[in-house]
């Protein structure tokens, strides 16, 4: 359920076609929900079926110009209720913990060099990640909106964070 609410927001952040709303989603949302072109494209026609979304009117109509998305009341309703309804944590599903599992009774071989892999990926995100604190929250938000969305960077960089050093560990105990 959660898709169409993070299409609803990126369109309430600024209306955008499907193309501009899989860029977006490639630049910022993805890193904490991925889709792909054929999920947003088929969820913006489902939306607008709804009548959360709409196409806005164009000055001049032509075949395959590019459909540019607004919410209606609606959906700004829709994820208001959402916003506000509870959820509770859902367990960590990651691969890589499955596997270290598995190697306790097939063996550990090659899982270092997989746990050195993933560490650095965790290292290359938070640098990203720290990118992003530095050229769009330094000076620190003032705006209420603005801080919101520092928040969920913070949760990135506290999670890459916490891989990080849950890696270095693992890896440091396997290696003993």
């Amino acid at each position: 359920m959660s898709l169409p609410h993070a299409i609803l927001t990126a369109l309430l952040e600024k209306p955008s076609s499907g193309l501009e709303l899989t860029r977006r989603f490639d630049r910022s949302i993805g890193y904490f929900w991925s889709s792909t072109h054929q999920q947003i494209y088929r969820e913006l026609g489902k939306l607008e079926q709804s009548g959360q979304i709409r196409a806005l009117p164009t000055a001049v109509p032509a075949r395959g110009q590019k459909k540019e998305y607004e919410v209606l009341p609606a959906g700004r309703e829709e994820l208001a209720a959402w916003v506000a309804l509870p959820e509770d944590p859902r367990p960590v599903r990651d691969p890589l913990l499955l596997r270290m599992r598995a190697a306790a009774v097939v063996g550990a071989d090659g899982l270092g060099a997989e746990l050195r892999r993933h560490l650095a990926l965790h290292e290359r995100q938070l640098a990203e990640y720290r990118e992003i604190e530095e050229r769009g929250f330094t000076p620190a938000p003032t705006t209420a909106e603005d801080r919101l969305r520092y928040l969920v960077l913070r949760g990135g960089i506290d999670l890459e964070t916490f891989w990080i050093g849950w890696l270095t560990r693992a890896i440091a105990d396997l290696d003993d």
